[in-house]
């Protein structure tokens, strides 16, 4: 099936045409459909599936040019990357209407936002805390807002947000059309929409359990005075293009890029303490290829538009089983094969064994021969099913002992 199958408007087709899609994803069929005829949507599909299109391509074609008086539109985002991402897709797909877009977030001063709510617009993408700083200020009101959109709502509910998004829902008028996008919909999310939409449709694509089948991830048990050396010498000898390297906190972050830094790594660092114009430059010297290794927290596990990344090393196993989903979910997109490659130490067992029970099947463990390994007592785990062979771009590796041993190979 065509987009213009769908009944989007023309000026939308334009710009979809003008982005260079041509067949809509399985999120799109669905959700187009349900939301031009006014239904309220629950949207769950895996990331890197066009799920930004699939509410702001009918929400446009709701829209006439454009009316003073708004915003008609409010998209609620989790992060800074995210909303700046959604606005420049919205500005792509509407780039043949009459419209004012704008895009609210913290970390940056308050004169553009100023300025360009006070000249009115159609459609805001925000963050929940610096849109409310601006509600307080009398800077916008949202009275007219006739489309919400929640995206990443289980990322808000994690970030401590729910509360945000409560207020500024409570300030949009009753009869609007809302869409939510979650990856999961824990007992809080479930509240907020019971809460705040009308007899929503649910659209559920894919396994949410389930990695992606053009990712191919294993683990590398290791002491906990290794870490460091092994997540050097997988960058040592892996063939990468480009490689996110994930910490569980801000601080190791920092740490693990110092590190990479002094072995002459071009490194950039994302996560939140960064200032918005260093998080600006990260993401995009990362994406022109500037820097070869990109060292973040699970700020940029989800959604950002990241192509081509060839690698995933998790240096920190994540605490909660969705986000080892999301976070190898940065390699292996757009049907590209990726690897992922995860460092664990003893006291990782739980959280490892976790994200095994929630994807059900066992992740093959690894190690990297000729590597002066010390001891550890992960190494006297049964290791079933290990032993199929390490799913990798490093080749040519022998089986011992219930572990593949991975010989590495020379860095392009």
């Amino acid at each position: 099936m065509k987009f213009a199958a769908l009944g989007l408007s023309e000026k939308v087709l334009e710009g979809v045409r003008a982005v260079g899609y041509t067949e809509p994803t399985p999120i799109q069929l669905r959700a187009i459909p349900l939301v031009l005829s006014g239904k309220d949507v629950i949207g769950s599909a895996q990331t890197g599936t066009g799920k930004t299109a699939a509410f702001a391509l009918p929400i446009l074609s709701k829209l006439a040019d454009h009316q003073p008086g708004g915003p008609r539109v409010l998209i609620l985002e989790p992060t800074r990357e995210l909303a700046a991402q959604v606005e420049t897709a919205f500005r792509d797909y509407a780039r043949f209407m009459d419209l004012k877009i704008t895009v609210v977030f913290g970390g940056v001063g308050y004169g553009k936002q100023n300025d360009e709510l006070k000249a009115g617009c159609d459609i805001i993408v925000a963050t929940p805390g610096r849109l409310l700083d601006h509600l307080e200020q009398g800077t916008v009101k949202l009275d007219k807002v006739e489309f919400l959109v929640l995206d990443e709502a289980d990322r808000m509910l994690d970030m401590g947000f729910l509360p945000d998004v409560r207020r500024l829902v409570e300030q949009c008028p009753r009869q609007r059309h809302s869409a939510l996008f979650s990856a999961t919909v824990p007992p809080q999310i479930e509240t907020l929409i019971q809460w705040a939409m009308h007899s929503p449709e649910t659209i559920e694509i894919g396994a949410r359990r389930t990695p992606a089948e053009t990712v191919k991830h294993v683990i590398y048990p290791v002491s906990d005075t290794q870490k460091t050396d092994l997540l050097l010498e997988l960058l040592k000898r892996v063939n990468y293009d480009s490689v996110i390297v994930f910490c569980r906190t801000k601080h190791g972050a920092d740490r693990c890029a110092s590190l990479l830094k002094r072995e002459n790594h071009a490194v950039a660092v994302l996560h939140s303490n960064r200032t918005q114009k260093e998080r600006e430059q990260a993401l995009q010297g990362f994406r022109d290829g500037k820097f070869e290794v990109l060292v973040a927290t699970d700020i940029a596990a989800r959604g950002l538009d990241i192509a081509d990344v060839s690698h995933v090393v998790n240096y920190d196993v994540p605490q909660h089983p969705e986000d080892y989903i999301h976070r190898i979910g940065r390699t292996g997109r757009a049907e590209n094969t990726g690897d992922a490659f995860t460092i664990m130490v003893a006291e990782d067992a739980p959280h490892v064994f976790a994200i095994e029970r929630f994807i059900s099947q066992k992740i093959p463990r690894v190690k990297l021969e000729n590597f002066d390994y010390r001891y550890t007592a992960l190494f006297e785990e049964p290791k079933a099913g290990a032993a199929a062979g390490f799913p990798g771009k490093v080749r040519g590796g022998r089986v011992h002992g219930g572990y593949h041993f991975a010989p590495g190979g020379r860095r392009r």
